[in-house]
């Protein structure tokens, strides 16, 4: 599971991918984990979740446990998840995460994920832009 991790001073040194690597795998571990506790280890007291770049931010934990909650369908969800961090840069990361949920699939979406970290190590600001294979991006023209 997730660790925060600080050295000495309790500064977090430059994200890395390793550690956003982990910090991925730890949500994917939560979402298949019932209830939410996890949660309060992987994002600060104020973050932000942002589950589409034209929406509106779920500002809190206490408001993205309640997201969390109402978006999945259980800990016994069946899907699968892939990812790759494409960058980090100081205290910001991308990823690509691709989740096919269903067995048979009957959902993909592929996102890119833009985490911003505190000092700690946890998620201040977490943004997704999904997409799904069957909607388009762009107008037909």
């Amino acid at each position: 599971m997730w660790e925060i991790r600080a050295g000495g001073d309790g500064r977090l040194a430059a994200m890395d991918r390793n550690r956003v690597a982990a910090w991925i795998a730890a949500y994917e571990q939560a979402w298949r984990t019932p209830g939410t506790a996890a949660l309060g280890t992987m994002f600060t007291p104020d973050a932000t979740y942002q589950q589409g770049p034209y929406r509106d931010p779920v500002v809190g934990l206490p408001a993205i446990v309640r997201m969390w909650d109402s978006e999945r369908d259980g800990p016994d969800e069946v899907f699968q998840m892939t990812s790759e961090v494409i960058a980090v840069d100081g205290d910001t990361a991308v990823a690509r995460v691709q989740v096919r949920y269903g067995d048979p699939v009957h959902q993909e979406w592929r996102d890119l994920w833009i985490m911003r970290f505190a000092e700690d190590g946890r998620c201040l600001s977490f943004e997704e832009w999904p997409f799904a294979p069957e909607r388009r991006t762009t107008a037909a023209g």
